[in-house]
């Protein structure tokens, strides 16, 4: 009768830790979960700012490119040169 009461105590424990092992890996892969959704949405609205027309713009004339046809101007002799 003990050996069944101690086999019964055993397979409770045993059930018991399983659950709480799951419940933290749970809270474990939630966080990660946020993480994530976090970085895409921040990754959706940079995607956002950079494909916009104006941006693009922006940033390639400050690469010092310009439009087809554009005539490009150096303008020297400024004071402080």
């Amino acid at each position: 009768m003990l050996a069944v009461l101690v086999a019964l105590l055993y397979l409770y424990m045993s059930a018991g830790l399983r659950m709480l092992s799951t419940l933290h890996q749970s809270h474990r892969d939630s966080a990660a979960v946020s993480a994530l959704e976090r970085e895409h949405h921040f990754l959706l609205r940079q995607h956002n700012q950079l494909s916009n027309q104006s941006t693009l713009e922006r940033e390639a004339r400050q690469l010092g490119m310009m439009r087809a046809g554009e005539q490009p101007y150096v303008v020297g002799n400024l004071p402080g040169d």
